[in-house]
């Protein structure tokens, strides 16, 4: 795969058009699938080792096959389209030039796991994208392609978009089927898991829109072509999303495997002012943040980014250039993980909360030397200890970035406060 083949966002123009979208091979794969046994085509999901794109890079097509058989409860599908992590912005992409790529994917995922009724979960935020989504749903039926009987294959389908309200929670899968129940949304404790009892109590399978989207390109080309894109043990096309100091942001989509400082200097156009970096968050807000020298041979895959102690979480990377102060940066992503606290449970409720406080201490000048150990204390108490992983988020920012840069929560103590 080269920088001008891509696969999830194609340049051509007006894609997201059904028309269009057939006259460039569109539903082929669909009708590939249709041919195939459902457990073949979980199968070849599975060969590819196609990883989720949403953040935990779990192999897709083993959830698929988590999916009961041979059960009398309706089945579910529920694909996450929330988006609301701070730097991350790649799936309102697919929304708005390449929506009928993800609903056969979704297609495909249905029939492979003999699903019924498919929930595509957007963002409240997202009134232009929903609406957009909305148009390629409706053509999508109106062609005979999702509902009864697609494509006289016996096979039917419903697609469903459910608009969120606004809450960074609901991101995380159980509390996003609550909010599809329209239940408050609390994370569940798990087990059960959602392919044991999700929406409404029947079985659900919960996927990432990047990742449904990569699905027709495997049944159309085979697994073998696909896991041969960019990195082997987390193959295919990926689209990172880089900000911050950079001179042309924006969503690139690229192979698995890519050097993050190749990301930055030859897809984002580098630095303004051709500034050092100073450091880099890979995955969006909730990812370790990354000292520059510790970027050379760093690259845009899982295991590359867990051993450089961070994670590729949903390829959001924010880059901060040699004059960033950080403690502002820490200090508002903790205020957001503060006001998105669901509230259940009390380490991330109270916690978040404090962190937020401490680090205004800091952001003011106002903070003692102890303040640092406490700041630890309190992220220390707040991961591992919550229902869903909202408390970790908040508390993996504050540890790595003490972590590695010490020295900036120094330069903010007041000499008169400090021991």
């Amino acid at each position: 795969m080269t920088p001008t083949e891509h696969y999830i966002l194609p340049d051509i123009p007006d894609y997201h058009r059904l028309d269009v979208y057939e006259a460039n091979g569109g539903y082929t794969a669909l009708r590939k699938a249709l041919g195939m046994k459902p457990e073949e085509v979980t199968d070849e999901v599975k060969k590819s080792n196609l990883r989720g794109r949403g953040g935990a890079c779990f192999p897709t097509g083993l959830k698929w096959t988590f999916m009961p058989k041979g059960s009398d409860k309706p089945k579910y599908l529920a694909v996450n389209g929330d988006e609301s992590e701070p730097g991350t912005f790649k799936d309102r992409q697919i929304f708005e030039y390449n929506p009928h790529q993800l609903l056969e994917g979704i297609l495909i995922g249905c029939y492979a796991m003999g699903i019924n009724a498919a929930y595509v979960y957007i963002r409240g935020e997202y009134g232009k994208w929903i609406r957009m989504m909305q148009t390629a749903v409706d053509a999508a039926y109106e062609n005979g392609y999702v509902g009864n009987n697609i494509l006289g294959s016996g096979f039917s389908t419903e697609i469903i978009l459910h608009k969120g309200a606004g809450a960074y929670i609901c991101g995380e899968e159980s509390s996003l089927m609550n909010s599809i129940q329209g239940e408050r949304g609390y994370p569940r404790v798990k087990p059960p898991f959602p392919a044991q009892r999700g929406l409404w109590g029947c079985p659900t399978t919960i996927n990432n829109v990047e990742t449904m989207t990569n699905v027709p390109l495997i049944i159309n080309k085979g697994w073998e072509w696909y896991s041969k894109i960019g990195n082997t043990k987390h193959p295919g096309p990926i689209l990172v999303g880089i900000s911050g100091h950079v001179n042309k942001p924006g969503v690139f989509e690229v192979p698995t495997g890519v050097p993050l400082l190749e990301l930055i200097h030859a897809y984002a156009g580098g630095i303004p002012g051709n500034k050092k970096i100073k450091a880099v968050i890979p995955g969006g807000s909730s990812t370790m943040i990354l000292r520059a020298e510790q970027l050379e041979g760093v690259c845009m895959d899982v295991d590359s980014l867990k051993a450089a102690g961070s994670s590729v979480g949903t390829a959001g990377l924010i880059v901060m250039d040699e004059d960033t102060d950080l403690i502002p940066i820490l200090s508002r992503i903790a205020k957001f993980y503060h006001h998105e606290s669901c509230g259940q449970c009390t380490p991330c409720r109270e916690g978040t909360g404090w962190l937020e406080k401490v680090l205004e201490r800091f952001e003011h000048n106002q903070a003692k030397t102890e303040d640092i150990d406490l700041l630890l204390n309190i992220a220390n108490n707040i991961e591992g200890n919550t229902i869903c992983a909202l408390g970790d988020a908040a508390a993996w920012p504050v540890q790595s970035m003490i972590r590695q840069f010490r020295e900036e929560f120094e330069k903010h103590i007041t000499p008169q406060l400090a021991d």
